[in-house]
């Protein structure tokens, strides 16, 4: 059951050592947000220092865009039996000594996403935030970078959407590349409506 595997999850601390050992030197704080009555699937990269702190995800600016993104407003975003936010790491995996994101460690995904995958039977649509999450859905189609697979968005559409980090860093990435904001996101929204309100 989902609000078991939750709880298993929530309790996780394999990578405390590996944390441990970064420029944060922090404990684990698995940020578990997932409902087996979902119907979207949020997959997106780790959690950040904000959500370790907030132990809610995309509780950031990073959040309000992608909100925007999707035309949804907080309540939406963060109802469970709708939303389904799972990244490819539960934990926000640290700072290295330069202040770098480090990526999210592949045993988090090893240990817990089939599982996670398994209990969400509603899904259907899916967005791939970056470019581990797109690898680890797409496999082959995704190894070409992020550009290449979000500006083939029409490829996976409407069932999944590969999208950019709507992080702050990537917004030199959205001027250079209007299509994403006047081609994807229109479609994006309207997907999204129709999943959430249709029965």
């Amino acid at each position: 059951m989902p609000d078991t595997l939750n709880t298993e999850i929530a309790a996780c601390r394999l990578c405390a050592d590996r944390f441990a050992a970064t420029a944060t030197a922090h404990a684990p704080r698995p940020v578990p947000w997932f409902d087996r009555r979902a119907r979207i699937l949020v997959a997106g990269q780790a959690p950040g220092l904000r959500v370790h702190n907030a132990g809610k995800p995309f509780f950031d600016p990073s959040g309000d865009r992608l909100r925007d993104w999707m035309g949804v407003d907080e309540a939406t975003f963060y109802d469970r039996a709708r939303l389904a936010i799972v990244p490819m790491a539960f934990c926000f995996p640290g700072y290295d000594a330069r202040g770098a994101d480090l990526p999210p460690p592949p045993l988090c995904a090893a240990t817990w996403r089939a599982r996670v995958m398994a209990a969400l039977p509603g899904i259907r649509l899916t967005l791939l935030i970056g470019g581990h999450a797109q690898r680890w859905h797409l496999g082959t189609p995704a190894r070409q970078g992020v550009t290449a697979t979000v500006a083939a968005w029409r490829d996976h559409a409407a069932a999944v959407f590969p999208l950019p980090h709507p992080s702050w860093r990537n917004t030199a990435w959205l001027k250079k590349n209007p299509w994403f904001q006047a081609d994807l996101l229109p479609v994006l929204r309207a997907t999204v409506r129709k999943v959430l309100h249709d029965d």
